[in-house]
């Protein structure tokens, strides 16, 4: 893998962590799937660079992910809008190392054992002690139930939710208009484990009359991507720290005693 040059023209990472969490939270938000319905105004905010307390107020509506972002904050002595948390639970990081283990086995059990038996409680408890941290693949490998449902053969439906809704990352090979052409590799299910498949082309939106969530991006970057769109230009840093975490929770998951719980859970 050839990564492009970190530019010097590059925003420092996380220069407001309301933005960045906004750049990652509004694809799944616009499809109804999490957080308030508030859409248009995230990606208004975001494009325009607006943060705030309306933003703010944004980004606590998200049931899933803000628990997560209180979690790793508190690990770090951080808020949980800091931005190092927000990058940390998006992108991953060395600091997610100081996330994990027990106390973060300690946290899953407030927020999730009065919700689940005891047996689904304990194939959250798996991915923990096989490695799983509060990354943003934790919750969408081992928290829904979209890896069970492979389990279960019910077909191509749940991969392509497990690669849709986890943060992936692609090289920008070309720009048309309000969409870039982007190469990624999507997840595999050989029966027994996901996987990376092969590098392979996808479009994935820029903007959208004219607002859009990513700082800029040309042809030979490198950027993340979430549903169907382009979320930021990522250096080398955060693109090493995005392959392993999402190596570090596809191991953890693969390797629980049970399929992901059969709950959806938010």
């Amino acid at each position: 893998m050839t990564l492009t040059a970190h530019r010097p023209d590059a925003v420092p990472l996380g220069a407001d962590g309301a933005i960045l969490f906004g750049r990652y939270a509004f694809p799944p938000n616009e499809k109804g799937y999490c957080g308030p319905d508030r859409a248009g105004e995230l990606l208004e905010r975001v494009s325009e660079g607006a943060s705030g307390p309306a933003l703010a107020e944004v980004a606590r509506g998200f049931a899933g992910a803000w628990p997560y972002l209180e979690h790793i904050g508190e690990c770090l002595g951080r808020a949980p809008l800091d931005a190092a948390v927000v990058a940390t639970y998006w992108l991953g990081g060395p600091a997610l190392a100081r996330c994990g283990g027990a106390a973060f086995a300690r946290s899953l059990e407030e927020r999730f054992r009065p919700r689940l038996s005891r047996q689904e409680f304990e194939r959250l408890e798996d991915g923990v002690r096989n490695g799983g941290t509060p990354h943003h693949s934790f919750h969408v490998f081992g928290v829904y139930p979209w890896v069970g449902l492979l389990q279960g053969g019910m077909g191509d439906a749940p991969l392509e939710v497990l690669d849709r809704c986890r943060i992936r990352w692609g090289h920008v090979v070309s720009l048309d208009g309000e969409v870039a052409v982007v190469r990624s590799r999507h997840l595999e299910w050989d029966g027994r484990r996901l996987h990376l498949g092969p590098r392979t082309l996808e479009t994935a939106q820029l903007r959208r009359d004219g607002h859009g969530l990513s700082r800029p991006v040309v042809p030979g970057d490198w950027v993340s991507l979430h549903w169907d769109w382009v979320c930021d230009r990522l250096d080398p840093r955060e693109m090493s720290w995005l392959v392993q975490s999402t190596s570090i929770e596809l191991a953890a998951v693969s390797s629980c005693r049970y399929s992901a719980p059969a709950t959806v859970l938010s």
